[in-house]
């Protein structure tokens, strides 16, 4: 395994890298999996209070969406300067700190009066999550030793898809019996359990030495929602003059910051992790697939209300086959992950997943609910089987020195899969108007297809 540490670099402590055993180990898992749970299901608990929301704190319904765009958008711009601080402060104190603000800000959240209060703290709630997500994968490599870390991956797979499954479902259950701010609320007992579980099973890790870089941090933060802004107007059909102009500038910070940290042994931007190409078709290979999957999951909904004019409850229901097949592939893939390469297994899981959408996408004109279901778990099935061999294709293929780095562009490909897919979502709706939803899924098995072969590349890269 090539080692992409800087020679330079040197870390203040150095426990073992060989992980942990026993009951150490499962606590270990217990605590991260907590964390993570508490990050995701807030990814996407309020869409459904939106209505509420906005009634309440006499706001427009476009306002509104800034209740979950504040979230989402400054966990994706927050990730990559996290990922470096976890380096240095350690990935188990910077998953506690972030808890702590997930906490806080949630109280916040609960108790906001206005929705310029709400957003704020939802913004404040973003970065939390992001301390946690940041750091969650390169956590797993000091829980697990090398030969095994595929095992936990395939896990923190099954809790992903968990937190973002159970969002939607839980605020469905909260609201029925409560008011909105019950969805923030809930997260207080959660996350002090998380937090307890943090503190008393989460291992010590490396910490480098090298010095904060506040400015290096900022362009990061710049170049990135600069560039997802910009991309976003202009998948809207806004202002082209501005959507260039934020594209420019996001461009620009990034080339300033890459410049900036040419020879730095921890970049903020791991652009170097690039240089080897396990790791970059890797996260290609990732970001296309959670390009892949909100183009069926945002636009899927649209096909079972609107086209096939099912209800609401209804189509909740059967877009729950999705994570229940990616649930059904762990135990699957957890045994092979560790012995059977990438190239492999994650061409498997997105082949799969391609066929699950155009199944979808070729479905009879007045199709039965267990039509819809079982190509939805199809569909769900490959992209649990894909995520974690590919996950472990990156962490493995760097050093422990830079498993912060590495865990961070993790996340960089899924979240920013997730962006720009709705992003072409909104394209695709805006060109194609009545079609758009059956359009995203055809544009789902394509670019799902295109993913696997990508994926599959990585067995001839070695001739």
């Amino acid at each position: 395994m090539t080692d992409l540490a800087h020679p330079a670099e040197r870390v203040t402590t150095s426990p073992s890298t060989d992980g942990l055993q026993g009951s150490a180990r499962t606590l270990a898992v217990i605590a991260v999996s907590l964390s993570v749970l508490l990050a995701l299901l807030d990814y996407a608990i309020a869409n459904v209070a939106l209505p509420d929301i906005g009634r309440d704190l006499h706001a427009s319904a476009s306002s509104s969406i800034w209740v979950v765009n504040a979230y989402q958008l400054a966990s994706l711009v927050s990730l990559l300067p996290l990922a470096s601080l976890g380096s240095k402060v350690g990935f188990s104190r910077l998953c506690r700190v972030g808890i702590m603000v997930f906490m806080v800000s949630s109280l916040l959240c609960a108790t906001a009066t206005s929705l310029p209060m709400l957003a704020g703290a939802r913004v404040l709630q973003g970065i939390g999550g992001a301390c946690i997500m940041s750091v969650n994968i390169a956590l797993l490599r000091f829980i697990y030793p090398h030969a095994e870390i595929g095992r936990g991956i395939a896990l923190n797979g099954v809790v992903v898809a968990v937190g973002v499954a159970l969002g939607p479902t839980a605020a469905a259950v909260i609201l029925s019996v409560a008011s909105w701010p019950w969805l923030f609320w809930v997260n207080l007992p959660l996350g002090a359990l998380a937090l307890i579980m943090a503190f008393k099973a989460l291992p010590e890790t490396p910490r480098s030495n090298q010095k904060s870089d506040t400015l290096g941090s900022f362009l990061c933060i710049l170049g990135v929602g600069a560039l997802v802004m910009g991309c976003d107007e202009l998948s809207h059909h806004g202002n082209v003059a501005l959507s260039v102009c934020l594209i420019l500038i996001g461009l620009g910070a990034g080339v300033v910051l890459v410049r900036r940290e040419a020879e730095a042994p921890q970049p903020i931007l791991p652009v170097d992790l690039l240089a080897k190409p396990d790791f970059t078709v890797a996260f290609v290979t990732g970001f296309l697939g959670f390009v892949a999957s909100n183009f069926y999951i945002i636009s899927m909904p649209f096909t079972l209300h609107d086209e096939l004019g099912l209800s609401a409850a209804l189509t909740g229901l059967l877009i729950t086959p999705w994570p229940i097949g990616i649930m059904c592939a762990a135990p699957v893939v957890r045994r092979v992950a560790d012995s059977v390469s990438a190239g492999v297994l994650s061409s498997i899981g997105l082949s799969v997943t391609a066929t699950g959408f155009l199944l979808l996408w070729l479905l009879p004109l007045q199709p039965s609910v267990f039509d819809i279901a079982w190509r939805t778990a199809v569909a769900g099935w490959g992209f649990g089987f894909f995520q974690p061999p590919n996950n472990r294709a990156m962490m493995v293929s760097v050093s422990h020195a830079r498993a912060g780095g590495a865990s961070g562009m993790v996340q960089v490909a899924r979240q920013a899969g997730q962006a720009f897919g709705a992003m072409g979502v909104a394209a695709f709706f805006a060109q194609f108007a009545h079609e758009g939803a059956r359009a995203c899924l055809l544009a789902a098995t394509c670019v799902a297809a295109s993913a696997a072969a990508l994926s599959a590349s990585r067995l001839f890269m070695r001739g």
